[in-house]
């Protein structure tokens, strides 16, 4: 099996022809910024005519045969251009004929020239053209009448009899090409429609037919068009510019193709056609010039800071690098020095290399110094390599100093994106390259190229061989389904039609007919599915089994020894068999095959032939075939009758060019007068399932409920005798106490909490004060200390001014706290001493201390300790009149482990983490 990686293929949607509103509008976007003055103006005198443009477009649309016709008659003598167009729909004209008798072919003789327009007055209403058809007797007139314009050196009339009605057909059909592309590049309002499709052909039509004779031809249908706005002059001026682009563009040399060099001299450079370059989304490219002005200058150092930091840092970050800024500005440096030096700040480093891996630098290094994706593996080996052994530094120089940037961009141009219609692209890894410029930087930071290498180094997954497909069941048919149900991979599976599927035997492995092949016929006994085989035979006839084609069975001697122990001996149990593999279910009394059955039944069919009978119904059909595309209905009849899924694409391409070529009923002889189902099934064997794909096998036996076909009853499970004995019984609410009470120690009885009821008692409301003290600050406060800082606090307290919980806040914010549990310790360990005196336990997790840790850090102390005192958890557990306190004690808690180390270690004596944080590592420097 050979498999070839490929990078997929992402939908490329180029750019036939630009409008005033997306080339203004694109230009504006990709150099971020608004849409100025001057562009501003152009889009409102665009939509402005935008009503009269589609007038113009329609009237030339509607007289479109009467223009290109008179053009026609300009150039061609011998006979009438309108016998090899469309006849519009307008009245019948007259007609005289130089044969007498009035029957002839009115064609033929126009192609002869025999025939021709009496010329007289047209009806019609007048119009802007002043006309319905101009007069039809002087648009075909000899000399074409208002024709006007210098006739081309070597124009001749060309003789329709001579240049063929083949040949006259084409002519016509191209000019009619021309007016039509000149109606699309007004409704647009931009000539490149014309400048794309019309620049080149001038050499193509002299091999044909003449140039001269087109432009003389493209000059009349300019007339005539204008005669159609004679009585507007904006509409006229509009007109004739388009024709004159046209004109022009066909007088224009054809352009030369954009090459691209390749890695080496000995590879043929890739060509791109220059009409492709000229339709594509235009980019502008900027260039340092030492006579541009201080605004000019300063457009293309934007430019710069777009293509290297993907945005305009200036105006984004309001940063920029003033130092090289000045030095380009004034010439002191190139700007290939500019963009290396770019490459190399410090701001490059962190937002395109630090937060990345090496692999993801080296792609984006590639897009913003080089304008495009990496090329090949081994490229991307070789800047890998670079950037391991030098760093960013070694990389950028590398690229920049590279002669690929030499060639493209010199000194002085700034790298642009060299994609789609930018340059020829090349066809290996076209997928990876183009997605790169699809993603930011920040958006995707996941290596985009090696890692599709990667991809194909694990084993291929076990799908359908059409890739990966949306269809919810297990067979995966490959279609695109109208409403996703999960989003298919970017890169399909490198599958062939060399790749076969993996299927798994419903019987014993070793009888598998890829690696048993004479092993195909046997019965998968016990270990499949339930064979039932016609015993009732019909007399006289005779079924070998290795028999071939449909004829050859019916002259040989059957065997009784081919009846085997999973014999029906009733023929209608047999016959329901067959319905239920053929239609996967009981059909319908209406819908048996009541003939098949009786002929089956007196012995004029074989079980072989009552199959195909069952298949080419018309139930069948409709089943399986109307209704589903090919390759679903392949797959699904292949079940049917072979009894398995198809092993690949090479099988199923087979199928699917009977099915082109020969149709649906061809497709089930195919597979009844196959080898295959000759040797399994042969002449008296309802067809059962002999392979299932793993998907279909997991599905079956590994949901919960689901019970395999292996004769498996569902048991009731009996409790085994020590688990009854072991069960705890109902004994009261005392003996539930003392359960409960178990591994519980006297330590969580005995702790004394303190609670604010009353102010009066002045004693007590002392104790619960010193109470405070020590939970806060872990010690007895000095009386002295109390005097001089806390006494007022105290007043507040007892004259209930403030309450208990407003009293634990202020301690939290004196000066006293800030100078022994704040200012010593690094947040980490201020945040475990603070959840210990307000909240009376240890941290729970790394969630919560980097949750306190933003609020320590933007709010400081008294928001860290407002956080704690406003929260849920101190509102439930101490309220607004208890002094926190150790909450986890002892056992059973959840936190008691933290809580219990936190409380036991001396505080002013240990700074270690009871919670640790992740281990710091020491910064490398990768350069």
């Amino acid at each position: 099996m050979t498999v070839k990686a490929s990078g997929g293929s992402s939908v490329a949607r180029p750019q036939l022809y630009q409008t005033v509103p997306v080339a203004t509008i694109s230009q504006a976007e990709q150099q971020d910024r608004f849409l100025q003055r001057g562009e501003l103006s152009e889009l409102a005198t665009y939509f402005s005519s935008g009503a009269l443009r589609i007038d113009i477009s329609a009237t030339l649309t509607k007289n479109s045969e009467l223009i290109v016709s008179r053009a026609a008659n300009r150039i061609f003598t011998g006979g009438s251009p309108l016998a090899f167009l469309e006849r519009p729909q307008e009245p019948a004209m007259a007609v005289a004929g130089a044969a007498r008798g009035g029957s002839g072919n009115v064609s033929e003789g126009m192609k002869l020239g025999t025939v021709t327009y009496v010329e007289g007055r047209a009806g019609g209403g007048n119009g802007s053209g002043g006309g319905g058809f101009l007069g039809l007797g002087n648009l075909f007139s000899g000399n074409g009448g208002g024709y006007s314009g210098p006739l081309p050196a070597g124009f001749q009339p060309i003789n329709v009899s001579r240049y063929g009605p083949g040949n006259m057909t084409k002519s016509l059909r191209d000019l009619s090409w021309f007016l039509r592309y000149i109606t699309y590049a007004i409704v647009a309002g931009d000539p490149n429609i014309i400048s794309v499709n019309v620049r080149g052909l001038r050499e193509i039509i002299e091999n044909a037919c003449s140039s001269a004779a087109t432009i003389v031809a493209m000059q009349e249908m300019k007339a005539a068009s204008l005669g159609y706005f004679k009585n507007n002059a904006e509409a006229a001026a509009i007109v004739g510019q388009y024709f004159d682009v046209a004109i022009t563009e066909f007088k224009a040399p054809t352009p030369s193709d954009k090459v691209r060099q390749r890695e080496s001299n000995d590879q043929q450079g890739l060509q791109l056609p220059q009409i492709y370059f000229n339709a594509a989304e235009r980019r502008s490219k900027f260039v340092m010039k030492t006579g541009l002005s201080g605004g000019e200058k300063l457009e293309v150092i934007k430019a710069a800071y777009r293509q290297v930091f993907e945005r305009d840092i200036s105006r984004a970050y309001s940063q920029s690098i003033s130092d090289v800024e000045s030095k380009v500005k004034n010439g002191e440096i190139s700007m290939k020095e500019f963009i290396r030096r770019l490459g190399k700040s410090p701001l490059y480093r962190q937002q395109f290399y630090e937060p990345f891996v090496n692999s993801r630098a080296v792609e984006l290094a590639a897009r913003h110094f080089l304008g495009r994706g990496l090329s090949s593996r081994e490229e991307f080996s070789k800047y890998f390599a670079i950037v391991t052994k030098g760093g960013l530094a070694a990389l950028v120089d590398a690229m920049v100093y590279s002669q690929e940037y030499s060639d493209y961009f010199g000194e002085e141009t700034v790298p642009y994106l060299r994609g789609l219609g930018q340059e020829a692209q090349e066809c290996r890894n076209w997928g990876p390259q183009i997605d790169l410029f699809n993603f930011s930087a920040p958006y995707r930071k996941v290596p985009q190229f090696i890692t599709l290498f990667a991809d194909y180094t694990q084993p291929l997954p076990d799908q359908h061989v059409y890739g990966v497909g949306n269809d919810p069941l297990e067979i995966q048919f490959g279609a695109i389904f109208p409403q996703e149900t999960r989003n298919p991979k970017s890169r399909p599976a490198p599958f062939g039609k060399d790749t076969r599927r993996i299927l798994i035997r419903q019987g014993a492995g070793i009888e598998n007919q890829l690696s048993n092949p004479a092993a195909r016929g046997k019965a998968p006994g016990s270990l499949g599915p339930k064979v039932f085989k016609l015993d009732q035979l019909p007399g006289g006839y005779t079924a070998p089994r290795k028999a071939s084609g449909r004829g050859a069975s019916v002259a040989s001697s059957y065997s009784s020894a081919s009846s085997v122990k999973f014999t029906e001996s009733s023929t209608q149990a047999v016959i329901r068999a067959a319905y239920l593999q053929v239609f996967g279910r009981d059909v319908f009394d209406g819908q048996r095959q009541k003939v098949a059955e009786i002929k089956l039944e007196n012995g004029e069919i074989p079980m072989r032939e009552f199959i195909r009978m069952l298949a080419k119904s018309d139930v069948f059909r409709n089943m399986y075939w109307s209704k589903l595309y090919v390759c679903k209905a392949i797959e699904y009849i292949h079940r049917r009758l072979l009894g398995r899924p198809t092993y690949g694409r090479q099988e199923m391409n087979a199928y699917f060019d009977i099915c082109a070529k020969k149709g649906f009923y061809a497709l089930v002889d195919a597979i009844l007068d196959s080898t295959e189902y000759n040797e399994a099934f042969g002449e008296d064997t309802v067809p059962y399932e002999r392979y299932v794909t793993p998907g279909g096998l997991s599905m079956r036996t590994m949901r919960s409920g689901s019970v395999a076909e292996q004769n498996v009853q569902a048991q009731t499970p009996e409790t085994p005798r020590f688990i009854e004995l072991g069960t705890a019984l109902d004994r009261g609410e005392f003996e539930l106490q003392n359960s409960l009470a178990q591994g519980v120690s006297k330590r969580r009885e005995q702790t004394k909490v303190f609670k604010l009821t009353t102010t009066s008692d002045k004693v007590a409301l002392k104790t619960l004060i010193q109470a405070a003290y020590r939970q806060i600050f872990e010690r007895d406060i000095n009386p002295y200390v109390v005097k001089n800082e806390f006494t007022a606090l105290e007043s507040k307290l007892g004259n209930n001014e403030i309450n208990l919980k407003e009293f634990i806040e202020a301690l939290g914010c004196s000066s006293l706290y800030i100078k022994q549990f704040y200012a010593p310790y690094p947040n980490t360990k201020v945040i475990e001493l603070g959840t210990k005196h307000f909240l009376g336990r240890a941290p729970r997790n790394q969630a919560e201390i980097r949750t306190y840790n933003q609020i320590l850090a933007s709010k400081g102390i008294k928001g860290f300790i407002n956080a704690m005192l406003n929260s849920v958890e101190y509102a439930e557990a101490f309220g607004e009149d208890t002094v926190p306190y150790r909450r986890f004690p002892t056992l059973p808690a959840a936190n008691f482990p933290n809580t219990e180390r936190l409380y036991n270690q001396l505080t002013k004596q240990n700074d270690e983490l009871v919670v640790p944080s992740f281990e710091p590592v020491a910064a490398t420097d990768r350069s």
